[in-house]
């Protein structure tokens, strides 16, 4: 159990400790319903979310807005913009991003079928929402790049999300790149 992530020795003991405290039965349902997890769930055709269909829920929606999309890393990134409840278009989840450091390259994620998806439909606006990191960057670059090359009759718009300082966070605490950033991506104040 330890093994897993955020779990550690501590936490997988007192798990350990209760599941031996548990009838047979209620392990094996336990266990019985991880299988059925790994089995079960399949990543959608179309933007590669977890789901339990060919076509997730989010892309089988007809109150989504298809016209844009959310290009993010991961299935938990799909979950966090979901819970702001401030989004309404479809995603792609690429799986990685580009890491030479790591032997991750542009064909190990799903950027080909990005570039494939946006040539066969009708796409307004691509939002870039991959981490602050010299690897998203890269990866956000590269994305641009191909688009830019794919031949596509009109690129859509491509935006990215807006980056700066958390809201509740100390200026003094702030990293030099996120503060800069903040400072040249200002905005006007409003009351």
């Amino acid at each position: 159990m330890a093994s897993l992530p955020g779990v550690g020795r501590r936490t997988a003991l007192r798990l350990v400790l209760h599941m031996l405290r548990q009838s047979e039965g209620e392990v094996q349902a336990f266990a019985d319903a991880f299988v059925r997890l790994k089995r079960d769930v399949i990543y959608c055709r179309e933007c590669h979310n977890i789901s339990d269909t060919e076509i997730c829920p989010i892309c089988g929606s007809p109150r989504r807005d298809h016209t844009m999309i959310c290009v993010v890393e991961n299935v938990q990134d799909v979950m966090s913009i979901e819970n702001t409840g401030q989004y309404n278009g479809v995603y792609h989840v690429l799986g990685g991003v580009i890491s030479p450091m790591e032997g991750i390259g542009p064909k190990d994620i799903e950027i080909d079928s990005l570039v494939e998806r946006v040539s066969k439909t009708e796409v307004d606006e691509i939002i870039l929402a991959l981490p602050t990191t010299m690897e998203g960057d890269t990866t956000n670059f590269y994305i641009y790049r191909r688009l830019q090359n794919a031949g596509l009759a009109q690129l859509p718009k491509i935006s990215q999300i807006a980056r700066g300082v958390a809201v509740g966070n100390q200026l003094e605490y702030t990293d030099e790149i996120t503060l800069g950033r903040s400072i040249v991506n200002r905005t006007d104040f409003k009351l």
